[in-house]
C-alpha cells in the first residue's frame, strides 16, 4: 500500500488581523454609510442605507462603483441623468467622498466594547495584531491617531490603497503577514464584520471569524439594537449569522468581546492537524 505524507502546521496561532469600522471601532459601521448616501444625493440620486451598506468592506472607490451597479440605483441614475453611471461619474463621487469622510471619521472613532480587553489577552499570549481596511491611507492616519488616544494600536495596518486590490482579494492579509514576519497563513485569524472581509481571510488561507452584531450587517449601534423588539432583533441577527456562514466563515460571533474562546478552539484544531 502506498502513502503520501503531507506537512501539517500544529503550532499555536501567531496573529489576529482585525478590521476597523464595525470590528474594533464605530459600532454599527456608521461613518462610511452616511457619506455614501451623501455623495449619491449630491448627484441627485437618493439611495437607502441598505444600498449604501451592501458592498461594505471594499475599497471605497470600488464600493461607490458597486452601489451604482445595484439595479435599483442604476435605474434611478438613468432616470436622473439620462445615461448609465460611468467610470468618470464614479471617480467624481470618490473625489467628493474623500473630504466628506475625512471630516467625519473622528466622530465615529469610539472603540467597540471588548476591544482593549481582547487585544490585551491576545498580546499576553505572545500573539501579534494586524489590521486591514477599505479606508485609504489618508483616512487611516486620522483613525489610527484616534485609536491611539483610546489605547488601541495594532502592530501592522494595511490599507486597500497599498496593495494591488482590496477585499475580497487576499493581498492586505498577505502583506500583514509579511510585515509581522509570520507564516504559515493558517497561524493567522481574520476577524471582520463584512462579507468581503470574511472572504479576504478565506482567500488568504486563514481562519475567518465574522462579527454579526457590532458591524455592517445589522448597522445599528448598541443602544439602537437594545431598543429593538426581541423578534426584530432575532430576525436581524439571524440573517447576519446566516449570511456570514454562507460565505464560509469558520465562526460567527456577536463581537470582538467574544473572540478569545474562538482562538482557544482554533488552537485545539491546529494542534490536531486541522487547516482552515
Amino acid at each position: 500500500m502506498s502513502f503520501r505524507y503531507q506537512r501539517r502546521y500544529t503550532g499555536p496561532l501567531q496573529a489576529v488581523l482585525l478590521d476597523w469600522a464595525g470590528t474594533t471601532m464605530d459600532y454599527g459601521c456608521y461613518a462610511p454609510a452616511v457619506v455614501f448616501i451623501e455623495v449619491f444625493h449630491r448627484k441627485g440620486v437618493e439611495i437607502s442605507v441598505e444600498q449604501a451598506r451592501e458592498p461594505m468592506g471594499a475599497h471605497k472607490k470600488v464600493h461607490i462603483r458597486q452601489i451604482s451597479q445595484i439595479p435599483a440605483v442604476a435605474k434611478k441614475w438613468q432616470e436622473v441623468h439620462g445615461k448609465p453611471c460611468s467610470e468618470e461619474d464614479v471617480e467624481a463621487m470618490f473625489q467628493d467622498f474623500v473630504p466628506l469622510q475625512l471630516a467625519c471619521l473622528a466622530d465615529y472613532a469610539d472603540l467597540i466594547p471588548g476591544t482593549l480587553e481582547t487585544c490585551e489577552t491576545i498580546r499576553a499570549r505572545g500573539m501579534k495584531i494586524g489590521s486591514t481596511t477599505g479606508y485609504t491611507s489618508e483616512m487611516m492616519a486620522i483613525l489610527q491617531a484616534e485609536a491611539r488616544k483610546r489605547g488601541y494600536e495594532p502592530d501592522s495596518t494595511v490599507c486597500a490603497s497599498e496593495v494591488p486590490a482590496g477585499r475580497p482579494e487576499p493581498w492586505m492579509c498577505l502583506e500583514n503577514a509579511k510585515r509581522l514576519g509570520i507564516h504559515p497563513m493558517e497561524a493567522l485569524v481574520k476577524v471582520d464584520d463584512t462579507l468581503p472581509g470574511i472572504e479576504e481571510g478565506l482567500n488568504a488561507g486563514m481562519w475567518s471569524v465574522g462579527l454579526a452584531r457590532t458591524g455592517n450587517e445589522i448597522g445599528l449601534n448598541d443602544q439602537e439594537i437594545n431598543a429593538l423588539a426581541p423578534e426584530d432583533y432575532q430576525r436581524r441577527i439571524g440573517r447576519a449569522r446566516r449570511r456570514m456562514a454562507q460565505v464560509g466563515a469558520h465562526y460567527v460571533i456577536d463581537g470582538i468581546a467574544d473572540l478569545v474562546p474562538v482562538l482557544d478552539d482554533i488552537n485545539n484544531r491546529l494542534a490536531a492537524g486541522e487547516r482552515p
